[in-house]
Protein backbone atom coordinates (compact mmCIF):
# COMPACT_ATOMS: atom_id res chain seq x y z
CA UNK A 1 0.00 0.00 0.00
CA UNK A 2 1.15 3.54 -0.75
CA UNK A 3 -0.45 5.16 2.27
CA UNK A 4 0.94 8.34 3.79
CA UNK A 5 2.69 7.77 7.12
CA UNK A 6 3.81 11.30 7.95
CA UNK A 7 4.19 14.85 6.63
CA UNK A 8 6.95 17.04 8.03
CA UNK A 9 7.96 20.64 7.40
CA UNK A 10 11.58 21.85 7.35
CA UNK A 11 12.56 25.52 7.18
CA UNK A 12 15.38 26.33 4.73
CA UNK A 13 17.11 29.67 4.18
CA UNK A 14 18.83 30.77 0.96
CA UNK A 15 20.74 33.96 0.14
CA UNK A 16 20.46 35.64 -3.25
CA UNK A 17 23.64 35.82 -5.30
CA UNK A 18 22.86 39.55 -5.64
CA UNK A 19 19.92 41.58 -4.25
CA UNK A 20 16.75 41.02 -6.28
CA UNK A 21 14.86 44.27 -6.87
CA UNK A 22 11.30 44.45 -8.14
CA UNK A 23 8.71 47.21 -7.77
CA UNK A 24 8.87 48.52 -4.19
CA UNK A 25 10.69 45.45 -2.89
CA UNK A 26 14.32 44.31 -2.56
CA UNK A 27 15.09 40.74 -1.45
CA UNK A 28 18.43 39.63 -0.02
CA UNK A 29 17.35 36.16 1.06
CA UNK A 30 14.40 33.80 1.04
CA UNK A 31 13.02 31.34 3.55
CA UNK A 32 11.27 28.31 2.06
CA UNK A 33 9.52 25.33 3.58
CA UNK A 34 10.53 21.85 2.50
CA UNK A 35 7.69 19.34 2.73
CA UNK A 36 8.80 15.78 3.43
CA UNK A 37 6.07 13.20 2.86
CA UNK A 38 6.83 9.61 3.88
CA UNK A 39 4.78 6.55 2.97
CA UNK A 40 4.25 3.51 5.17
CA UNK A 41 6.61 1.51 2.94
CA UNK A 42 9.44 4.02 3.40
CA UNK A 43 9.12 5.87 0.08
CA UNK A 44 9.62 9.63 0.47
CA UNK A 45 8.30 12.50 -1.66
CA UNK A 46 9.44 16.12 -1.50
CA UNK A 47 7.87 19.49 -2.21
CA UNK A 48 8.79 23.09 -1.50
CA UNK A 49 6.73 26.13 -0.49
CA UNK A 50 8.07 29.60 -1.30
CA UNK A 51 5.65 31.94 0.45
CA UNK A 52 4.90 35.49 -0.68
CA UNK A 53 3.32 38.06 1.61
CA UNK A 54 3.12 40.57 -1.25
CA UNK A 55 1.06 38.26 -3.49
CA UNK A 56 -0.57 35.69 -1.20
CA UNK A 57 -0.49 37.38 2.21
CA UNK A 58 1.61 34.51 3.57
CA UNK A 59 4.05 34.69 6.51
CA UNK A 60 6.63 31.97 7.05
CA UNK A 61 6.01 31.78 10.82
CA UNK A 62 2.31 31.15 10.28
CA UNK A 63 2.89 28.58 7.55
CA UNK A 64 5.13 26.41 9.72
CA UNK A 65 2.17 25.99 12.05
CA UNK A 66 0.20 24.12 9.38
CA UNK A 67 2.25 20.93 9.70
CA UNK A 68 -0.14 19.27 12.15
CA UNK A 69 -3.20 20.39 10.18
CA UNK A 70 -1.83 18.86 6.98
CA UNK A 71 -0.99 15.63 8.81
CA UNK A 72 -4.56 15.39 10.09
CA UNK A 73 -5.89 15.99 6.56
CA UNK A 74 -3.99 13.38 4.60
CA UNK A 75 -2.12 10.86 6.77
CA UNK A 76 -3.47 7.40 5.97
CA UNK A 77 -4.51 8.33 2.43
CA UNK A 78 -3.12 6.49 -0.60
CA UNK A 79 -0.97 8.60 -2.96
CA UNK A 80 -2.12 6.44 -5.88
CA UNK A 81 -5.48 8.13 -5.42
CA UNK A 82 -3.89 11.58 -5.50
CA UNK A 83 -6.96 13.31 -6.89
CA UNK A 84 -8.75 12.62 -3.60
CA UNK A 85 -5.85 14.21 -1.75
CA UNK A 86 -5.96 17.21 -4.09
CA UNK A 87 -9.66 17.67 -3.35
CA UNK A 88 -8.98 17.69 0.39
CA UNK A 89 -5.96 19.99 0.22
CA UNK A 90 -7.90 22.44 -1.96
CA UNK A 91 -9.21 23.73 1.37
CA UNK A 92 -5.76 25.29 2.02
CA UNK A 93 -6.91 28.44 0.23
CA UNK A 94 -5.17 30.86 2.58
CA UNK A 95 -1.78 29.15 2.26
CA UNK A 96 -1.46 28.30 -1.45
CA UNK A 97 2.31 27.74 -1.32
CA UNK A 98 1.79 25.01 1.29
CA UNK A 99 -0.98 23.56 -0.86
CA UNK A 100 1.41 23.45 -3.83
CA UNK A 101 4.24 21.86 -1.87
CA UNK A 102 2.04 19.19 -0.28
CA UNK A 103 0.32 18.34 -3.55
CA UNK A 104 3.65 18.02 -5.34
CA UNK A 105 5.13 15.91 -2.53
CA UNK A 106 2.20 13.55 -3.04
CA UNK A 107 2.96 13.31 -6.76
CA UNK A 108 6.67 12.87 -6.04
CA UNK A 109 6.00 9.99 -3.64
CA UNK A 110 3.61 8.41 -6.15
CA UNK A 111 6.30 8.81 -8.81
CA UNK A 112 8.89 7.05 -6.64
CA UNK A 113 6.38 4.33 -5.74
CA UNK A 114 5.62 3.36 -9.34
CA UNK A 115 8.93 4.33 -10.99
CA UNK A 116 7.40 6.86 -13.39
CA UNK A 117 8.62 10.51 -13.35
CA UNK A 118 6.11 13.18 -12.39
CA UNK A 119 6.14 14.84 -15.81
CA UNK A 120 4.88 11.58 -17.33
CA UNK A 121 2.19 11.24 -14.66
CA UNK A 122 1.03 14.73 -15.74
CA UNK A 123 1.00 13.86 -19.43
CA UNK A 124 4.57 13.69 -20.71
CA UNK A 125 4.00 16.32 -23.40
CA UNK A 126 7.62 17.53 -23.61
CA UNK A 127 11.16 16.49 -22.70
CA UNK A 128 12.71 19.97 -22.73
CA UNK A 129 11.75 23.58 -22.00
CA UNK A 130 13.59 26.90 -22.24
CA UNK A 131 13.79 29.29 -19.29
CA UNK A 132 14.24 33.03 -19.38
CA UNK A 133 16.48 34.98 -17.00
CA UNK A 134 15.43 38.08 -15.09
CA UNK A 135 16.99 41.53 -14.99
CA UNK A 136 15.93 43.20 -11.75
CA UNK A 137 15.50 46.94 -11.24
CA UNK A 138 18.71 48.94 -11.04
CA UNK A 139 20.57 51.71 -12.79
CA UNK A 140 20.68 51.50 -16.57
CA UNK A 141 24.37 50.58 -16.34
CA UNK A 142 23.62 47.75 -13.90
CA UNK A 143 20.84 46.42 -16.09
CA UNK A 144 23.03 46.47 -19.20
CA UNK A 145 25.77 44.60 -17.35
CA UNK A 146 23.24 41.95 -16.30
CA UNK A 147 21.85 41.63 -19.83
CA UNK A 148 25.29 41.09 -21.34
CA UNK A 149 26.01 38.37 -18.79
CA UNK A 150 22.64 36.72 -19.43
CA UNK A 151 23.23 36.63 -23.18
CA UNK A 152 26.72 35.19 -22.65
CA UNK A 153 25.11 32.31 -20.75
CA UNK A 154 22.99 31.46 -23.79
CA UNK A 155 19.66 32.91 -22.76
CA UNK A 156 17.42 34.10 -25.60
CA UNK A 157 14.42 35.22 -23.52
CA UNK A 158 15.02 38.07 -21.09
CA UNK A 159 12.59 39.13 -18.38
CA UNK A 160 12.94 42.78 -17.42
CA UNK A 161 11.58 44.23 -14.18
CA UNK A 162 10.13 47.75 -14.36
CA UNK A 163 7.49 49.74 -12.49
CA UNK A 164 9.20 52.23 -10.16
CA UNK A 165 10.19 55.06 -12.54
CA UNK A 166 8.39 55.32 -15.87
CA UNK A 167 10.88 57.58 -17.65
CA UNK A 168 13.89 55.59 -16.49
CA UNK A 169 12.16 52.31 -17.39
CA UNK A 170 11.61 53.46 -20.98
CA UNK A 171 15.24 54.52 -21.32
CA UNK A 172 16.40 51.22 -19.77
CA UNK A 173 14.39 49.11 -22.22
CA UNK A 174 15.69 51.12 -25.17
CA UNK A 175 19.27 50.66 -23.96
CA UNK A 176 18.76 46.94 -23.35
CA UNK A 177 17.29 46.55 -26.82
CA UNK A 178 20.42 48.03 -28.37
CA UNK A 179 22.67 45.34 -26.85
CA UNK A 180 20.32 42.35 -27.11
CA UNK A 181 18.66 42.46 -30.51
CA UNK A 182 17.31 39.05 -31.48
CA UNK A 183 16.25 38.24 -27.92
CA UNK A 184 12.64 38.09 -26.76
CA UNK A 185 11.47 40.30 -23.90
CA UNK A 186 8.99 39.72 -21.10
CA UNK A 187 8.51 43.06 -19.33
CA UNK A 188 7.07 42.86 -15.82
CA UNK A 189 5.83 45.94 -13.96
CA UNK A 190 4.70 43.99 -10.86
CA UNK A 191 1.62 46.26 -10.43
CA UNK A 192 3.77 49.41 -10.53
CA UNK A 193 2.00 51.56 -13.14
CA UNK A 194 -1.32 53.30 -13.45
CA UNK A 195 -3.26 52.24 -16.56
CA UNK A 196 -2.36 55.43 -18.43
CA UNK A 197 1.32 55.11 -17.48
CA UNK A 198 1.32 51.53 -18.74
CA UNK A 199 -0.19 52.53 -22.08
CA UNK A 200 2.31 55.35 -22.48
CA UNK A 201 5.16 52.92 -21.67
CA UNK A 202 4.23 50.39 -24.35
CA UNK A 203 3.29 53.05 -26.91
CA UNK A 204 6.66 54.75 -26.70
CA UNK A 205 8.53 51.47 -26.97
CA UNK A 206 6.42 50.37 -29.93
CA UNK A 207 7.11 53.64 -31.74
CA UNK A 208 10.84 53.13 -31.05
CA UNK A 209 10.74 49.73 -32.74
CA UNK A 210 11.03 47.57 -29.63
CA UNK A 211 8.98 44.37 -29.68
CA UNK A 212 7.74 42.96 -26.36
CA UNK A 213 6.51 39.37 -26.28
CA UNK A 214 4.57 39.78 -23.02
CA UNK A 215 3.76 42.86 -20.92
CA UNK A 216 3.13 41.42 -17.49
CA UNK A 217 0.92 42.78 -14.69
CA UNK A 218 1.21 46.49 -15.51
CA UNK A 219 -1.38 47.66 -12.95
CA UNK A 220 -2.58 46.96 -9.41
CA UNK A 221 -3.64 43.43 -8.55
CA UNK A 222 -7.30 44.35 -8.01
CA UNK A 223 -7.62 46.81 -10.91
CA UNK A 224 -9.25 44.52 -13.48
CA UNK A 225 -10.76 47.45 -15.34
CA UNK A 226 -7.30 49.01 -15.57
CA UNK A 227 -5.82 45.76 -16.81
CA UNK A 228 -8.51 45.58 -19.47
CA UNK A 229 -7.82 49.19 -20.47
CA UNK A 230 -4.13 48.42 -20.96
CA UNK A 231 -4.89 45.23 -22.86
CA UNK A 232 -7.13 47.01 -25.37
CA UNK A 233 -4.70 49.90 -25.83
CA UNK A 234 -1.44 47.96 -25.97
CA UNK A 235 0.31 46.85 -29.16
CA UNK A 236 1.78 43.97 -27.15
CA UNK A 237 0.10 41.00 -25.40
CA UNK A 238 -0.80 41.72 -21.77
CA UNK A 239 -0.50 39.15 -18.98
CA UNK A 240 -1.97 38.84 -15.51
CA UNK A 241 0.20 37.53 -12.70
CA UNK A 242 -0.74 38.95 -9.30
CA UNK A 243 -4.34 39.30 -10.54
CA UNK A 244 -4.52 35.59 -11.44
CA UNK A 245 -4.03 33.51 -8.32
CA UNK A 246 -6.83 30.95 -8.57
CA UNK A 247 -8.95 29.36 -11.26
CA UNK A 248 -11.79 31.69 -10.19
CA UNK A 249 -9.59 34.75 -10.80
CA UNK A 250 -8.77 33.42 -14.25
CA UNK A 251 -12.42 32.85 -15.09
CA UNK A 252 -13.17 36.46 -14.21
CA UNK A 253 -10.23 37.81 -16.23
CA UNK A 254 -11.37 35.85 -19.27
CA UNK A 255 -14.97 36.95 -18.83
CA UNK A 256 -13.83 40.60 -18.61
CA UNK A 257 -11.60 40.17 -21.71
CA UNK A 258 -8.80 41.68 -19.62
CA UNK A 259 -5.77 39.61 -20.70
CA UNK A 260 -3.98 37.83 -23.51
CA UNK A 261 -1.79 35.75 -21.18
CA UNK A 262 -2.03 34.18 -17.75
CA UNK A 263 1.11 33.66 -15.68
CA UNK A 264 0.56 30.47 -13.69
CA UNK A 265 2.65 30.05 -10.56
CA UNK A 266 2.25 26.91 -8.51
CA UNK A 267 2.87 28.98 -5.37
CA UNK A 268 -0.29 30.98 -6.09
CA UNK A 269 -2.59 28.15 -7.05
CA UNK A 270 -1.26 24.75 -6.06
CA UNK A 271 -1.08 21.89 -8.54
CA UNK A 272 -4.83 21.31 -8.64
CA UNK A 273 -5.85 24.87 -9.57
CA UNK A 274 -2.92 25.12 -12.00
CA UNK A 275 -4.20 22.06 -13.86
CA UNK A 276 -7.66 23.63 -14.00
CA UNK A 277 -6.27 26.95 -15.27
CA UNK A 278 -4.44 25.16 -18.08
CA UNK A 279 -7.72 23.70 -19.33
CA UNK A 280 -9.69 26.92 -18.83
CA UNK A 281 -7.12 28.90 -20.80
CA UNK A 282 -7.04 26.29 -23.55
CA UNK A 283 -10.81 26.45 -23.90
CA UNK A 284 -10.76 30.27 -24.02
CA UNK A 285 -7.77 30.50 -26.39
CA UNK A 286 -5.75 32.40 -23.78
CA UNK A 287 -1.96 31.96 -23.84
CA UNK A 288 0.06 30.78 -20.84
CA UNK A 289 3.41 31.39 -19.23
CA UNK A 290 4.75 29.66 -16.14
CA UNK A 291 6.53 31.57 -13.39
CA UNK A 292 8.01 31.07 -9.95
CA UNK A 293 8.46 32.88 -6.64
CA UNK A 294 11.83 32.35 -4.90
CA UNK A 295 12.06 28.58 -5.13
CA UNK A 296 15.30 26.63 -4.83
CA UNK A 297 16.02 23.80 -7.26
CA UNK A 298 13.69 21.62 -5.17
CA UNK A 299 10.82 24.00 -5.84
CA UNK A 300 11.67 24.82 -9.45
CA UNK A 301 11.66 21.06 -10.02
CA UNK A 302 7.91 21.13 -9.39
CA UNK A 303 7.31 23.69 -12.13
CA UNK A 304 9.70 22.01 -14.57
CA UNK A 305 7.79 18.72 -14.30
CA UNK A 306 4.45 20.57 -14.49
CA UNK A 307 5.55 22.35 -17.66
CA UNK A 308 6.97 19.22 -19.27
CA UNK A 309 3.92 17.19 -18.34
CA UNK A 310 1.30 19.60 -19.65
CA UNK A 311 3.28 21.19 -22.49
CA UNK A 312 0.99 24.19 -22.08
CA UNK A 313 3.34 27.17 -21.92
CA UNK A 314 4.78 29.65 -24.43
CA UNK A 315 7.27 31.01 -21.90
CA UNK A 316 8.92 29.60 -18.78
CA UNK A 317 10.13 32.04 -16.13
CA UNK A 318 11.87 29.47 -13.93
CA UNK A 319 15.14 31.14 -13.03
CA UNK A 320 14.81 31.64 -9.26
CA UNK A 321 17.11 28.78 -8.26
CA UNK A 322 19.79 30.19 -10.58
CA UNK A 323 19.75 33.36 -8.46
CA UNK A 324 20.20 31.63 -5.10
CA UNK A 325 23.30 30.41 -3.27
CA UNK A 326 22.26 26.79 -3.03
CA UNK A 327 24.79 24.28 -1.66
CA UNK A 328 23.27 21.23 -3.37
CA UNK A 329 21.21 20.92 -6.54
CA UNK A 330 18.07 18.91 -5.70
CA UNK A 331 16.02 18.97 -8.88
CA UNK A 332 15.04 15.88 -10.83
CA UNK A 333 15.91 17.61 -14.10
CA UNK A 334 19.01 18.51 -16.08
CA UNK A 335 20.30 22.02 -16.77
CA UNK A 336 21.99 23.07 -20.00
CA UNK A 337 21.21 26.77 -20.09
CA UNK A 338 18.87 28.06 -21.27
CA UNK A 339 17.23 24.62 -21.31
CA UNK A 340 15.85 22.32 -18.63
CA UNK A 341 15.27 18.69 -19.59
CA UNK A 342 14.64 15.20 -18.24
Amino acid sequence: MAKIKSVKFKLNRFEYVKPFHITNNISYETQNIEVILELENGVVGYGEASPSFRVNGEKISALMGFENAVQEMIVGMDVREYRKIFDITDSLKGVPSIKAAVQYAVLDAFSEEIGVPVYQILGGAKREIETDYTVSIGTIEERLEDVKKIISQGHRVIKIKVGENLEEDIQAILAIHEVSKGCKYIVDANTGYTPKQAVRFVTELYRAGVDISVFEQPVAMTDIDGLKYVRWNSPFPVAADESARTKYDVLRLIKEEAVDYINIKLMKSGISDALAIVEIAKAANIRLMLGCMAESSLGVNQSVHFALGTGAFDFHDLDSSLMLKEPTFRGKYKISLPFYSV
